[in-house]
């Protein structure tokens, strides 16, 4: 084995506390950076978030979004992130908070790591001028069986199809998302309890991908050991097969609802 450590960097907008951790564990590896994305959401004007809010959220929602003083979201982020930079202290990684990871200053400061690999653990798209400045380019966790089930949200789109699993998988970073050469995957079981859901489903989503972060965690960790001892294996995706899968909107939303209630009347 080589001792040259692998120099690496992660990219989050936060939640990456447990993959610091086992990461922080391999000793032919070398975090060299921690770089967080503090604006996560684009920015729009006023009528651009009503006119968003009401296609995937409706109309009752969106007034309760205007009444509210604080953004629940924002809040959560915010908070997720502090853990995040106590949790770089404690193992005493660098740590860099970045508005974006696409201005000149932030690509410079990526760039000064000299990173062999990236690692992008809950992050919006990333473009290749990012993506591409490690070595040997970067890697990302998606929750989805690839390439069956790329882009997202996670759990939805599955459960909607009344899958019985959920994957998730390591794969390299590409152009075009969750297309990259496949590292890692493993699947989970996919069972909705309507005896304690109900319709719920948004809890539901809420409560499976918290569960979601171990395993997450755990096989990226895995992957990147494997690329730092070099013996790690490429399977290139068949993206002729599966679809690209986007944020439902609220007509889509209303369609799980239907199909759920149809659902519990052969469980229930």
């Amino acid at each position: 084995m080589n001792e040259k450590k692998l120099k690496i960097i992660i990219l989050t907008h936060g939640g990456a506390e447990r993959l610091l951790e086992l990461l922080s564990e391999i000793k032919t590896v070398e975090i060299v950076g921690v770089f967080v994305e503090t604006a996560t959401e684009k920015k729009r004007s006023f009528k651009e978030k009503i006119k968003r809010s009401i296609r995937y959220d409706g109309y009752f929602a969106t007034i309760k979004k205007i009444f509210q003083k604080e953004n629940q979201d924002v809040k959560a982020v915010q908070s997720s992130q502090g853990d995040l930079e106590k949790c770089a202290g404690k193992l005493k990684l660098p740590l860099h908070k970045l508005e974006n990871y696409h201005t000149e200053n932030a690509i410079k400061l990526l760039k000064e790591t000299n990173a062999d690999l990236g690692i992008l653990y809950g992050t919006n798209i990333i473009k290749e001028a990012v993506f591409s400045i490690p070595r040997f380019g970067s890697i990302n966790i998606h929750q989805g069986l690839a390439p069956i089930y790329r882009g997202g949200p996670t759990v939805f789109w599955e459960l909607f199809n009344d899958e019985k699993e959920l994957g998730i998988t390591v794969h390299f970073v590409a152009p075009k998302v969750d297309t990259g050469d496949i590292i890692l995957q493993k699947t989970v079981p996919l069972n909705y309890d309507f005896s304690r859901y109900g319709l719920d489903y948004e809890v539901f989503l809420e409560d499976f991908r918290a569960l979601l972060k171990e395993p997450s965690a755990q096989l990226l960790a895995e992957a990147v050991k494997l690329i730092s001892e070099g013996k790690e294996k490429r399977t290139k995706q068949d993206t002729s097969i599966g679809k690209r899968y986007k944020l439902p909107i609220k007509s889509e939303k209303d369609a799980l609802l239907r199909v759920l209630k149809k659902r519990s009347e052969f469980t229930l």
